[in-house]
């Protein structure tokens, strides 16, 4: 049966971000007649910016909630009357999570934990909580903390009892242009004529918004419960990015940051022993599925991952160019961008 998410009651967490915008973007425009639509973030300024965009007298839905995902009690009373929840709050920032680490425990654990008691008790159908593939063989906090999170996620299936609820998780890349990456960097840099690079072997898995919220409404559909799922995306080499942007710049190099990896990975060849691939995603199983694994991977038309199996940016079979990455800044970035 198809997604349809009309006549629903959704609540986003982290609803004033990157993602979360286009989130709400995409239901209105899919699902007209979705019931309620609350936006919960702990920043007013962003809530009120965003009211500009969704005003509530053209979009009757829409419910701006100001709270944060550490404050257990005002998350379950947001939490009352949804059927969906897509859990996109998250302290996300690695060297801000390397100085501060508590806080980013605080919110990217403790917050998951009281995403996690809210949906179970007030009768929240189905969860679908964002990851990074940061937390695959984490090297630093953020990606330990998001990897904890994860497996808060996977776990809360045992914990349901009779509850007709689901939760699982989506796992990408870089989403090209989002606030922080390495677009907007080098768009700012490009005047000085010099791109600083950390490493000119580094790469990246790349992803727009679109495609990260098609992921979060595949998930929505098709989760049994417990899965992490992973979408097959191309990479691109961090100079082809700089070639992209500023062509007739110096690259500089610079090394590696702390906390930084060469490559990123999203499926661990560990990861790989409960891994199926589909048309366009691979699914992490659960360890302790409840549900029959082989039904499943029937189910879905899946098959398993050969052994030893790893998906990470450098091994990918799909590759950006600079030109490819100018067009994807074009259309997803700045409308105005020339190179």
């Amino acid at each position: 049966m198809a997604l349809d998410l009309n006549h629903k009651s959704i609540l986003v967490t982290g609803g004033t971000g990157s993602f979360g915008k286009k989130f709400v973007q995409a239901v209105f425009e899919q699902f007209p007649q979705v019931k309620r639509l609350v936006v919960y973030s702990r920043d007013e300024l962003k809530q009120y910016e965003m009211s500009q965009q969704f005003p509530h007298a053209k979009y009757p839905a829409i419910r701006y909630f100001i709270g944060d995902v550490r404050d257990a009690d005002r998350l379950k009373r947001a939490c009352e009357g949804i059927d969906i929840l897509v859990h996109a709050a998250a302290l996300k920032q690695v060297p801000a999570a390397e100085y501060n680490p508590m806080e980013c425990i605080k919110t990217n654990i403790f917050g998951a934990e009281n995403v996690i008691n809210a949906a179970l008790d007030c009768g929240v159908k189905d969860v679908v909580a964002l990851s990074t593939d940061k937390a695959a063989a984490p090297i630093n906090l953020y990606g330990a903390t998001k990897l904890c999170s994860d497996k808060l996620f996977v776990a809360a299936n045992n914990m349901k009892g009779s509850r007709d609820l689901r939760f699982s998780v989506v796992r990408y890349g870089n989403v090209i242009g989002s606030r922080g990456s390495v677009v907007p960097f080098f768009l700012q840099r490009r005047a000085s004529g010099v791109l600083p690079i950390t490493h000119p072997d580094m790469t990246r898995f790349n992803i727009s918004l679109e495609e990260g919220v098609d992921l979060v409404l595949y998930a929505l559909e098709h989760s049994w419960g417990g899965e992490i799922f992973v979408p097959k995306i191309p990479s691109y080499k961090i100079t082809e990015v700089a070639k992209a942007i500023g062509p007739d710049c110096h690259q500089e190099i610079v090394g590696i940051r702390p906390g930084e990896k060469l490559h990123e990975e999203m499926i661990t060849e560990t990861d790989a022993l409960s891994t199926v691939e589909l048309d366009k995603y691979y699914v992490i199983l659960p360890f302790t599925p409840r549900w029959d694994v082989d039904d499943f991977i029937r189910h879905f038309g899946g098959r398993r991952v050969e052994p030893g199996f790893h998906y990470d940016s450098s091994n990918n079979t799909e590759w950006l160019s600079a030109e490819q990455i100018r067009e994807e800044i074009r259309l997803h970035v700045d409308a105005g961008f020339e190179a």
